[in-house]
């Protein structure tokens, strides 16, 4: 999912350059992607069987491995968004699925263990860059395409054995205590989180399609690939380590921080040229991007505010699509603006999360049962660590 979904990033600068693709046509073709992805997304939400069934999982990644090789066959902008609009809803699939498998199968292990696994999604994106990087001085944009198409297909054969969650059993007396508990109203705060996670959505995508193709404006040609290696790894261990510093810090201080740190990041390249600046946002833009999604969806699970993760998730994706819609009228001059809008709107959303640490209930009534159910914080921090990433 990784790379079928991100590889787009570093061929980008590359389609533009041999490929005669424009700046806007770009954009429209990320726009699709997570269009795609939201309509993916939906489809494993409403149709929970589809999330259940082997044979979706296997039938997503051959087509997300078709989208891939089909995107070097035609010279279309029309065919070029139609693959990108699949990719995005084979990938959402292929991710939803493997997100609840991990929330079914390691429920009753350490709360870190999928945040270890959502890495792979940082691997994809190392991997990614690296075949770039890789092939943009032996071969073209085409050659990107066909190469990643065959890195997919390497990686699919790992995850064909994947088991999909099992159908839900009744709810246990803890489940139906849990969804009993009163506690206080907690609108206040959820609004705050609400409007800071989909202003993320916004800054973060606006980065996320265009951060190589913007360093690449300053920086030697390599750096850019290099940089979203970077990225890649350094997403690897976020999830996790995330939720880490969660045991000892709150949410919302650690909410706040993550979305200053990425503001920095992604600010950092477009006010600063050179080889180190470039790196060094990489870093800081992929250790935050997925940590952000694990702390924002887990608060919203800590407020208990009804369908908090669906309302999260339809602001995060509704943004995804408008962030490089509202990027597009200043890409005429180059990818500079377009990260410094991002690093503005990420700012904002460190703004929003600011309101949440004013009295925010940090403990929430609970009942009797989940008192005394030794694993339930565990189960929390799972769910909440799963449906995170899958915002990712």
């Amino acid at each position: 999912m990784g790379v079928g979904r991100f590889v787009y990033t570093p061929i980008l600068p590359l389609m533009h350059a041999q490929a005669g693709l424009s700046a806007g046509a770009g954009a429209n073709l990320a726009t699709a992607n997570y269009m795609g992805y939201l309509i993916g997304a939906l489809a494993g939400t409403f149709v929970p069987r589809l999330v259940r069934s082997p044979a979706v999982l296997r039938g997503s990644l051959l087509a997300l491995i078709a989208t891939l090789a089909g995107m070097p066959l035609t010279h279309s902008t029309t065919g070029w968004l139609l693959l990108r609009l699949g990719a995005g809803a084979f990938s959402a699939m292929i991710f939803v699925i493997a997100a609840s498998s991990l929330l079914s199968h390691l429920r009753e292990h350490p709360a870190h263990l999928p945040g270890w696994a959502f890495g792979g999604v940082g691997a994809g994106i190392a991997l990614s860059g690296v075949l770039v990087l890789v092939l943009r001085t032996v071969g073209n944009w085409q050659a990107a395409w066909w190469a990643s198409a065959a890195l997919a297909a390497v990686l699919s054969l790992g995850a064909w054995g994947l088991r999909p969650e099992p159908a839900p059993r009744p709810a246990s007396s803890v489940t139906a205590s849990r969804a009993g508990v009163s506690g206080p109203r907690t609108h206040r705060w959820f609004g705050a989180l609400f409007a800071s996670y989909t202003l993320e959505g916004i800054g973060y995508i606006i980065a996320g399609t265009f951060l190589v193709a913007a360093i690449n404006q300053t920086s030697p040609g390599w750096i850019g690939s290099g940089a979203w290696v970077l990225v890649g790894l350094a997403a690897i261990p976020s999830a996790a380590l995330w939720a880490g510093l969660g045991r000892r810090w709150s949410r919302p201080d650690l909410l706040l921080t993550a979305l200053g740190v990425q503001a920095v990041g992604i600010a950092l390249p477009a006010l600063v040229g050179g080889v180190a600046p470039a790196l060094i946002s990489a870093v800081l833009f992929g250790a935050t991007f997925i940590g952000v999604s694990t702390l924002a969806l887990g608060a919203g699970t800590h407020l208990r505010f009804p369908r908090a993760v669906a309302l999260l998730t339809a602001g995060y994706s509704v943004g995804q699509i408008l962030g490089p819609l509202a990027a597009t009228p200043l890409l005429h001059h180059g990818y500079h603006q377009a990260l410094l809008l991002a690093a503005g709107i990420v700012l904002a959303a460190a703004l929003a999360a600011f309101g949440l640490r004013v009295k925010f209930p940090h403990t929430m009534p609970t009942s009797h049962a989940v008192a005394h159910s030794g694993s339930a914080s565990g189960r929390e921090r799972l769910v909440a660590e799963a449906e995170a990433a899958a915002e990712a």
